[in-house]
């Protein structure tokens, strides 16, 4: 572990390195924005250059910037009205320029991060989106594709006046094999209407997430979306069989295959999958969908320990087998504040740790059986303190409402700073004690909860308001610990703005430099979603 940790920080020297060669001599100006507005965000404001802007989060040392803030502007065209006269031709209804109808598309979900777009346009056909990109790369203008914008790490909002690319209004779903399971759909397809639509021909989709009400399935497949049913289907590698992809030059990528067995050449969709709208635009997605479970049963139970969770899990998985479906976890901080903010009450008795477990299968009594014995196991080797059980489908979305419902608890806590990290099983909440140990009373909150099936822990930490000096303590700190036990920085988020240069956490310069290659290769003017993924001295990208 020492050797790992001399890793990180040698790590961080590099990172250091990268931040005082950055260019800091051309500033770009930004056009006006309201001091109002501007506060808050993430973002370039009226009159000051961009390097003014990268400053370190502790206010004290203003000679390093940020990692996470906005790079300079590139050399990207402007729009001029010649330019609108275009998009308006091809899209009468669909090019915005209203600024009240654009404020939705420019700040990011959290309302941490704010771009300030000029226009939005929002296409229905695989063609009129080909049209857009062969028109914006011939004039040399920067485009954001954008699904239902509920990222976490700033990746579907504009930094500058990028054109907003939405897939919103592409949303129909092109067809439905009910002998193979397998769903060909538009980009923006919202994830619920999907799940409704399959619901009905006795399907469901192999992901779910909490943002499922806005999520888009494009920007699912872009970002690698995990979810909470990762566990039993699998990743998006996997389920996604194919895909339509728009790439920078117009150029109409159709690999929307749907056989689940195709071994000729390179599987090039994979390369869009996690790709956050840096390589292409992703305009259609077939995708394999399993049978709709005819029996769900849903666990909430109480741990005293970590350890004890983690042998429940283990205990779990063994007597389960192939009807478990989720194990999700929260810390008794999560549940405080689900109690305070929400009003959601605590179905069992206090305990520092909460597990939920889902299964589902095609026998009620099988399963039934099989969860009776797990549950009496568990009780009787003391690894779990109280539970309840949930059959019908109110009292499932009640228990599953504790789980599903932190990120919104938080968001009623104060400013929250957000960590999506993988971790060996065994570390996974050892990060949330040496967080609370490390910052003190500096923080208001400091909460863990997560997918326990894939070793992802969220991370969150709050405090009134936001708070430069507490963000210095936090990073890179949440960064070296991780990469020490060999872990993810990001384990389903993304990278998108905030994480793009702290990449090297989690990935050798071999591989970045090989991302880099194809980032030129398919986008080699650099205008798909520039800014984002990639770290700032790749430059042109």
């Amino acid at each position: 572990m020492a050797g790992n940790f001399q890793k990180a920080l040698k790590l961080r020297a590099a990172l250091r390195h990268l931040h005082l060669h950055s260019s800091l001599s051309s500033p770009a100006t930004a056009r006006h924005v309201s001091a109002a507005h501007s506060r808050p965000f993430l973002t370039v404001s009226s009159g000051r250059s961009a390097a003014s802007c990268r400053k370190l989060h502790a206010g004290t040392d203003e000679l390093k910037p940020s990692p996470a803030a906005p790079p300079e502007r590139r050399p990207f065209s402007r729009i001029t009205p010649e330019d609108l006269a275009f998009f308006r031709e091809i899209l009468p209804r669909g090019t915005i320029t209203d600024p009240d109808l654009l404020e939705s598309s420019n700040v990011d979900w959290l309302k941490s991060v704010r771009g300030y777009g000029e226009v939005l346009l929002r296409p229905q056909t695989t063609e009129e989106v080909s049209q857009i990109l062969q028109y914006c790369n011939s004039r040399n203008l920067a485009v954001n594709p954008q699904g239902g914008n509920t990222g976490l790490v700033g990746g579907s909002v504009p930094v500058y006046d990028e054109i907003i690319l939405s897939t919103a209004l592409m949303n129909n779903i092109l067809t439905f094999d009910s002998i193979s399971g397998i769903l060909t759909c538009q980009a923006g397809c919202v994830l619920e209407n999907l799940s409704l639509y399959l619901e009905e021909k006795d399907f469901i989709m192999p992901l779910d997430l909490g943002a499922k009400g806005s999520c888009q399935i494009g920007g699912n497949v872009a970002t690698n979306a995990g979810g909470l049913r990762l566990l039993r289907y699998g990743s998006l590698h996997g389920t996604v069989l194919g895909l339509e992809v728009v790439l920078a030059d117009g150029r109409v990528l159709d690999c929307l295959a749907t056989l689940r067995k195709d071994n000729t050449g390179y599987d090039l969709k994979q390369l869009f999958i996690g790709s956050e709208g840096t390589l292409g635009v992703i305009t259609a997605v077939s995708i394999l969908c399993p049978r709709k479970p005819k029996s769900v049963n849903v666990v909430f139970l109480g741990c005293e320990t970590f350890e004890q969770l983690l042998k429940t899990f283990q205990l779990c998985r063994g007597m389960l087998g192939e009807i478990l479906s989720a194990f999700e976890f929260l810390d008794s901080e999560c549940m405080r504040l689900l109690n305070t903010h929400l009003k959601l009450a605590n179905p069992i008795s206090d305990c520092p740790f909460y597990v939920v477990i889902e299964t589902s299968g095609s026998d009620a009594a099988h399963d039934g059986e099989k969860l009776h014995n797990f549950l009496e196991e568990a009780m009787t080797s003391s690894l779990v303190t109280d539970g309840t059980v949930a059959t019908e489908d109110s009292k499932i979305k009640a228990l599953w409402s504790m789980r599903e419902r932190v990120t919104e608890a938080l968001t009623h806590d104060g400013f929250t700073y957000k960590y999506d990290i993988s971790l060996p099983l065994e570390r996974l909440y050892q990060l949330v004690t040496d967080m609370r140990a490390h910052l003190g009373q500096r923080a208001k909150s400091v909460v863990g909860y997560g997918h326990v099936g894939d070793g992802n822990l969220h991370l969150n930490i709050t405090s009134p308001a936001k708070d430069p000096a507490l963000l210095a303590a936090i990073e890179p700190f949440v960064y070296e610990w991780t990469a020490g036990c060999q872990g993810s920085i990001s384990a389903e988020h993304g990278l998108g703005l905030k994480k793009r240069n702290y990449i090297y956490y989690s990935k050798p310069s071999q591989a970045v430099a090989l991302m880099r290659d194809f980032k030129t290769l398919l986008d080699p003017k650099g205008i798909l979603n520039p800014y984002k993924t990639l770290p700032d001295h790749l430059k042109g990208l």
